[in-house]
């Protein structure tokens, strides 16, 4: 029997060699679930679950952690994943949501397509009412981001 946490350590590395980052580990004893969260910089789909269910049942059915039985509940961040800032370029071409920590135009909060990212500023085209508008934001001024859904 090994402890909770280096059995989520052991995890984190598996996932990683096999091109995923372990997001979350959560294991709750009242209701015997363990949730895993998973995340990657690509887009994660229903096969790429399967498949990295695969990975975790197999890890962890040779790094018990428990003697009771337990349900496993693998899922991704979603649609409208966070995305760390410091990665913003890595979703060039992608439709996000920003906040910022300075408004631009007097909006906090802005969502449209990231046409270009660097160290020091990234341009987002958005649309009002039926203008397409690009904004040149300091990359500094972003203090969140996610992925967004465009309707």
């Amino acid at each position: 029997m090994e402890e909770i946490n280096v059995v989520e350590e052991g995890l984190g590395k598996k996932l990683n060699e096999v091109g995923y980052e372990l997001y979350s580990f959560k294991f709750i004893p009242k209701t015997r679930i363990l949730e895993i969260v998973v995340d990657r910089d690509s887009e994660i789909n229903l096969d790429d679950i399967t498949a990295v269910s695969e990975v975790i049942s197999t890890y962890l059915d040779e790094h018990d952690f428990t003697e009771n039985p337990y349900t496993l509940d693998v899922s991704s961040l979603g649609v409208e994943k966070p995305i760390k800032v410091e990665k913003l370029d890595k979703y060039v071409g992608k439709y996000i949501n920003i906040h910022l920590s300075h408004p631009y135009k007097g909006e906090n909060i802005l969502e449209g397509n990231l046409d270009y990212c660097d160290n020091e500023k990234i341009i987002l085209s958005y649309r009002e009412k039926t203008k397409l508008i690009k904004c040149e934001i300091n990359r500094a001024d972003v203090d969140r981001a996610r992925l967004a859904i465009k309707f």
